[in-house]
C-alpha cells in the first residue's frame, strides 16, 4: 500500500534505480513531526523485482554528522549540513556512485562496490562553473545519467536549471565548457512549448533514457507536480510534454520530487506525500503509469494502492494511508506504533482508492466498524462507495470502536468518509473549527 515503505519510514525525494534483480530507492530522510526538511543521513531500501512489496532496509549509507554508529563521512561539516535529494548510478567501471546534495556546503560524490552501500567519500565536485550557476557548489538536486556510450551527465538546479558533462574517468570532475544553463527554462517561452508557468523549472532533476528518448522529470513552479520533458539528446533541447502526478489534488500538497522505474514490464512513478499538517514529514508513494507509443505519460491520480492492484475492504485498513484529505484533517504519528487522521472537522472528506468488494450479489447489507478517539463532540461519518452513500456511522464523545450497518456493494470502489454535525443555531459557533474525533483504522464485515 501507499506509502510503500513501512509506515514509520519517511523517505522523500525518492530516486528508484533498478540494479540487477532488485529495485533500490535512494532519497532524503525526514522525521515524523519535524519542523524542517531532512536530516544528516541517507538511507537505502530495496526489494526484489519479483515482488516489489517486500522491502528491506540497508541502513544508513552516508552521513554528514556523526551518530551513535558512524563518524561523519565528510570533514567540512557545518552546523546545518543536512543531506537532501541524492542520486545513485552505476558507473562505466561497474562501481556505484552517490551524488550528494549538502545544504550550506559543497556537495560531493561517494563510491561503493555495492548498490546498497555504504558509500565512502570520493571527492567534492571539481568544477569551473561560476558559483552563481551551481549554487556555490551545492549542485542542488543532482540527477545523473550514464549514457550508452559511457558518457556521464549531471543535471541540477533550484529555480534555474543547468546540466554538465562529468568526467567518466573519475565521476566527480565537471568537464570544462560542458555546462548548459536553463535546459528547462524558468521563464515562459514558445521554444520547446514552455508557455505556461506550471511547465517552468523549479527543482528536482531526474533524468532517464527510455526507448532511446531522454526524459527529464522535474518539479515545476507548480511544485506539487512532477512534470516531464523529452529530447533526442542528453543535452537537449527539451520539449515540455506534461505532468505525471500531483500530490496536491484533494490532499494537503507540498513540494514533489521523484522519478520513474520499470519493474517487471510495468512502469511506476515514485513521489512523496506530506503528513502532520505540514510540508515536511514526507513519505514515499508510488503509482502505476503508462508510457504511450508517442512517448507521452498520461497523468495518474494519487491512490492508496502502492504496488497493489486493489485493497481488501475485509482486512483492517490503517487510516493513515488516506489519499484524499479535503478540509482540515491531516495524518500524524504519535509514536512508531500509532498513527491517525486527526483534526477532523465538520465538512471534511477522507478518502481511499481503491477497494475490491468482490462479486457477492446475495448480501444486501454489511457492517462497517472504525476505531476512533473521541474528542467530546458528536458527529456523523457518511460512508460513500464512489458517489453512492451506503451508510452513516454516528460518532459520540467517547473513543473506541463504532459500528453501523451499510449497504453491500460489489466491484472496485473508492471509499470516502464525509463528516457532518447537527450543531445549529447560535450555539453552533462554539463548535465551529472543533476537532470532532480521530480515526485510526476501519474495516467492512459481512
Amino acid at each position: 500500500m501507499n506509502p510503500y515503505l513501512p509506515r514509520y519510514e519517511y523517505i522523500p525525494d525518492g530516486e528508484p534505480r533498478v540494479f540487477g534483480d532488485r529495485i533500490y530507492v535512494y532519497g532524503s530522510h525526514d522525521k515524523a513531526g519535524s519542523d524542517s526538511f531532512c536530516d544528516f543521513v541517507l538511507k537505502c531500501w530495496s526489494a526484489p523485482l519479483s515482488d516489489p512489496t517486500k522491502w528491506v532496509c540497508h541502513g544508513d549509507i552516508f552521513h554528514t554528522r556523526a551518530d551513535r554508529d558512524h563518524p561523519s563521512d565528510i570533514d567540512w561539516n557545518g552546523d546545518n549540513t543536512q543531506l537532501f535529494a541524492p542520486d545513485v548510478i552505476e558507473g562505466p567501471d561497474g562501481k556505484y556512485y552517490l551524488y550528494a546534495y549538502i545544504v550550506n556546503a559543497r556537495g560531493c560524490v561517494a563510491v561503493s562496490d555495492r548498490p546498497e552501500g555504504p558509500f565512502k567519500l570520493l571527492s567534492k565536485y571539481k568544477y569551473t562553473i561560476p558559483d552563481e550557476v551551481c549554487c556555490n557548489g551545492w549542485f542542488i538536486d543532482p540527477g545523473v545519467l550514464v549514457d550508452d556510450d559511457g558518457r556521464t551527465y549531471i543535471y541540477c538546479g533550484f529555480e534555474r536549471s543547468f546540466l554538465a558533462e562529468v568526467n567518466s574517468n573519475n565521476m566527480y570532475e565537471i568537464i570544462d565548457g560542458s555546462c548548459i544553463e536553463h535546459f528547462i527554462p524558468c521563464t515562459e517561452t514558445a521554444e520547446g512549448g514552455f508557455t505556461e508557468k506550471e511547465s517552468l523549472f523549479y527543482e528536482a532533476c531526474s533524468p532517464r533514457k527510455i526507448n532511446g528518448v531522454y526524459y527529464m522529470i522535474y518539479s515545476p513552479k507548480r511544485g506539487s507536480r512532477l512534470a516531464y520533458a523529452t529530447s533526442d539528446s542528453p543535452t537537449g533541447p527539451f520539449t515540455y510534454r506534461g505532468y505525471i502526478v500531483d500530490n496536491g489534488t484533494d490532499y494537503p500538497g507540498g513540494n514533489n520530487h521523484g522519478s520513474v522505474a520499470c519493474i517487471n514490464g510495468q512502469w511506476y512513478v515514485f513521489y512523496h506525500r506530506m503528513t502532520n499538517g505540514t510540508i515536511m514529514s514526507r513519505r514515499g508513494c508510488v503509482e502505476k503509469i503508462e508510457i504511450l507509443p508517442d512517448g507521452t505519460i498520461p497523468p495518474v491520480e494519487m491512490t492508496s494502492l502502492g504496488f497493489e492492484d486493489s485493497l481488501d475492504p475485509y482486512e483492517i485498513t490503517p487510516a493513515d494511508i488516506a489519499c484524499v484529505l479535503k478540509g482540515s484533517a491531516f495524518i500524524t504519528e504519535r509514536n512508531v506504533f500509532d498513527r491517525a487522521v486527526i483534526n477532523i472537522q465538520d465538512g471534511d472528506v477522507i478518502g481511499y482508492k481503491y477497494f475490491d468488494f468482490g462479486e457477492d450479489n446475495s448480501s444486501k447489507t454489511m457492517e462497517f466498524a472504525a476505531k476512533i478517539k473521541g474528542t467530546g463532540c458528536n458527529c456523523h461519518m457518511h460512508i460513500f462507495a464512489d458517489d453512492e452513500e451506503i451508510g452513516v456511522c454516528d460518532i459520540g464523545q467517547d473513543g473506541g470502536a463504532v459500528k453501523t450497518v451499510v449497504k453491500a456493494v460489489t466491484g472496485r470502489r473508492a471509499v470516502y468518509f464525509k463528516i457532518s454535525t447537527d450543531y445549529s443555531g447560535w450555539t453552533a459557533e462554539y463548535f465551529k473549527g472543533r476537532s470532532l474525533f480521530e480515526l485510526s483504522e476501519f474495516v467492512f464485515m459481512k
